[in-house]
């Protein structure tokens, strides 16, 4: 280590106090790292990194070899406002109230008035010296709908010095149009291709997103509010969270990116005959013969426009982080990517989001950390959830002791240290928008519906969750540790905000 430098000796601190078992009290402003939250739209774990051969996400990639990719990550809600509203606020949408998409400016802080004060991560850091500002879609926005008009949807303003909505054509954009499926008529739900003209991409949300967010780097904060109460200045730590929204449908992407999909090259997943057959109804409800009709050709068609999409968003990945690498700020800078939710691309039949199958709720998760990491390049398959990104980004901002007392989460500090570690989380949690409720554990996945039926998955043999237990004898043992776990897991968070009842 050179101590000479006074920066280098500095990103060894937080390292040191752990290794002795101790704690930093909150740092100075011109000693704090940036950070930089990267949200996708609608990202199943198909990134190289996460194993997969035909998606190309070199810059991804690149980003999980710098730092740390936890494999076991999960959402709170397989659906976009209420996993943003959760981990924004570090709260379970039971808690926070935001339990569907139709909330309106002003985002939990307006659902839920006990929670008025209580701030959001952007709202933390810019009251102890961080400068927050938001690029894009980080609580929820229409798209399509919305960013056509440069909405800024769901925020919370409270979080931010300053934010900037894109707005962006989506359909409307230069191009091939193509519907793929026949069904439904929305198209913020159907699947849709549009094939950009190459050279023309700069008219679309992400292009624009990742410009702004560059610009915000490269003035390195200095702006001054709208209403004059404080300065920003350029030495303040910054929060930027940049909300990138592909590859929500309609998949958008220049052509050239397209030609490296072609559908006829594109394998479907397998699904045994009746797979569904053994779950409760809500599992099934996003199911293709029911919700949306795409024969075989039509689904290689759309799994290959998911992969351009994804590809067109890496690609705004990378100019983000050739940014600070150019700025020479990527070792002062925290850089965190992660997705709302995951997505459905044919499994069980099923597309796109809202069940609680694994391919819905997990998500990618790549922290890159400073001076906060024992080795790049490292995994951790720890368990982990959304919930935890907001005592994590407090932790290594020297905030731990300013966090609001009921927050859910636990820092993944330790596990950036030791990424081999088990982690302190016995289950994951989530709940979706049709009264379904989830734990997983290392090996099991338990699902309840209610009156509907309950799911239960042995993930050591059974990865593809292809055999419901719940009904099995010999898994009775299983199935009665795992609803009595849940049950203690809803009674100790308790009734949703105001006594009103949960959603159904």
């Amino acid at each position: 280590m050179n101590l000479s430098c006074p920066l280098r000796a500095f990103r060894w601190l937080p390292v040191l106090a752990a290794l002795i078992g101790g704690s930093l009290p909150a740092l100075r402003s011109a000693e704090r790292l940036n950070v930089l939250l990267i949200v996708s739209d609608d990202l199943t774990a198909c990134l190289g990194s996460y194993g997969n051969a035909v998606c190309r996400t070199p810059n991804l990639d690149r980003l999980a070899a710098q730092g740390v990719r936890f494999t076991r990550a999960y959402c709170q809600n397989p659906v976009c406002g209420p996993s943003r509203a959760s981990f924004m606020s570090g709260l379970y949408p039971e808690q926070n109230g935001v339990t569907g998409n139709n909330y309106t400016y002003g985002s939990y802080r307006v659902l839920t008035p006990s929670l008025a004060e209580h701030p959001s991560i952007g709202g933390l850091l810019r009251r102890n010296g961080y400068v927050s500002m938001r690029v894009g879609k980080i609580f929820h926005m229409g798209i399509p709908g919305g960013i056509e008009a440069g909405d800024p949807g769901g925020d919370d303003p409270d979080s931010w010095d300053r934010a900037f909505n894109v707005m962006a054509p989506e359909t409307a954009s230069p191009g091939e149009l193509e519907d793929i499926s026949p069904r439904p008529a929305a198209y913020g739900t159907r699947f849709a291709r549009v094939i950009v003209p190459d050279g023309q991409e700069t008219t679309q949300a992400d292009y624009l997103a990742a410009s702004q967010a560059i610009a915000i780097l490269e003035t390195r904060s200095r702006v001054r509010v709208s209403d004059d109460r404080r300065q920003l200045r350029p030495t303040d730590p910054l929060f930027l969270a940049v909300g990138l929204i592909r590859p929500h449908v309609p998949a958008v992407a220049p052509k050239r990116l397209f030609d490296h999909y072609p559908p006829e090259r594109i394998a479907l997943p397998r699904v045994p005959p009746g797979d569904l057959d053994d779950v409760p109804a809500p599992a099934a409800e996003m199911r293709n013969d029911a919700r949306y009709g795409m024969d075989e050709r039509q689904q290689r068609q759309a799994i290959a426009a998911y992969y351009a999409s994804v590809e067109f968003m890496d690609e705004q990945v990378g100019r983000l982080l050739g940014a600070l690498d150019r700025l020479k700020l990527r070792e002062r800078t925290i850089v965190i990517f992660t997705s709302d939710h995951g997505f459905h691309l044919g499994e069980h039949t099923l597309w796109q989001k809202t069940t609680l199958f694994e391919e819905s709720l997990r998500v990618p998760l790549l922290v890159s950390a400073p001076g906060f990491q024992a080795t790049a390049g490292a995994h951790s398959d720890a368990l982990v959830e959304l919930t935890d990104l907001y005592p994590t980004i407090a932790d290594l901002a020297g905030l731990r002791d300013r966090t609001p007392a009921n927050l859910v989460g636990r820092s993944l500090r330790p596990l950036l240290l030791n990424p081999g570690a088990t982690g302190e989380r016995e289950f994951a949690y989530s709940v979706n928008s049709r009264g379904g409720r989830s734990l997983r554990n290392l090996r099991w996945r338990y699902n309840s519906w209610g009156e509907a039926g309950e799911e239960l998955y042995d993930l050591e043999q059974d990865p593809r969750q292809f055999t419901n237990l719940a009904g099995n004898p010999a898994h009775a043992a299983t199935l009665a540790v795992m609803r009595a776990a849940l049950d203690r897991k809803r009674q100790a968070i308790g009734p949703a905000p105001g006594g009103r009842p949960r959603a159904k």
